[in-house]
């Protein structure tokens, strides 16, 4: 299979940098008119895979607003996942798993592997327990021509605790993720398939954000982030960047043209980001 850094790439220049976050807050759903039960939840992920999935180059659903359903709700993440790839993005679950061993491995072949009613393109991963506990989630992207985004500079408050605190060898922990990150992407061509979660409104930083793969860039839009901020962040490797946001277009559904609209404009205010 083509791997997932070339297909991004392409999907980018077809689409746009533009991740749409498919999150169904209780909140959204009220605003939406819908209640916040299955139903509701159904009629708000189909309704945004119809808005968003055809005109973005990458989806990204959050699970956790899935699996407070239970069974059902992930039944709708499923529906979701498949609509979405229908339409032609690339589908970034955004999951944040984190084990080690055999656990490590399921969590792969629940996401990652085809022949899983989850399959995705790509999916959020947190390197806490090492990054090489992150082995079984890469060899399995590897395998399976899919991508995986490592948490590394964050920009919740609660991150800079651990993301800047210093190893034993003298770097930092987010700058050891990038590095493990460089190492993994060095002979890819045009893209590497191994990102980073780097937030869009991080402010300056020291670390050296150039490792030839993805950002994923939470915040852009509602949460402050603006492309000036992405090119200030990211300089020369802003066109590897995924700018993600969520609530800043869904608060124009319920309506599926009104999704689109917000889409597009977002893409076109995207357009200059590697210029």
């Amino acid at each position: 299979m083509t791997p997932f850094g070339t297909r991004l790439h392409e999907a980018v220049a077809a689409r746009g940098p533009l991740c749409a976050g498919i999150d169904p807050h209780a909140a959204l759903l009220r605003e939406w008119g819908l209640d916040d039960d299955v139903a509701g939840l159904e009629r708000f992920a189909m309704t945004a895979a119809e808005g968003l999935a055809p005109h973005v180059s990458v989806v990204k659903p959050q699970s956790a607003f899935y699996e407070r359903f239970g069974s059902r709700g992930i039944a709708v993440l499923e529906r979701l996942i498949a609509a979405c790839r229908d339409a032609g993005a690339l589908v970034l679950l955004d999951v944040k798993r984190g084990d080690i061993g055999s656990t490590s491995q399921a969590y792969a072949d629940a996401y990652l592997d085809p022949a899983s009613p989850l399959a995705s393109d790509a999916i959020t991963a947190s390197p806490y327990l090492g990054f090489g506990s992150l082995d079984p989630m890469i060899d399995t992207a590897r395998k399976h021509g899919a991508g995986v985004f490592v948490l590394a500079l964050t920009s919740n408050k609660e991150g800079p605790e651990v993301q800047h605190a210093t190893t034993a060898s003298g770097t930092t922990v987010a700058g050891t993720v990038l590095d493990h990150l460089r190492r993994l992407n060095a002979d890819a061509s045009p893209l590497g398939s191994f990102g980073a979660v780097i937030g869009a409104t991080i402010g300056e930083t020291g670390e050296d954000l150039a490792f030839n793969g993805p950002v994923l860039a939470p915040g852009y839009g509602a949460q402050g982030g603006t492309v000036a901020d992405l090119k200030r962040i990211f300089g020369a490797s802003a066109g590897a960047v995924l700018p993600s946001s969520s609530r800043e277009l869904l608060r124009h559904g319920p309506d599926a043209g009104a999704l689109r609209d917000a889409a597009l404009r977002t893409n076109d205010e995207l357009a200059g980001l590697a210029g």
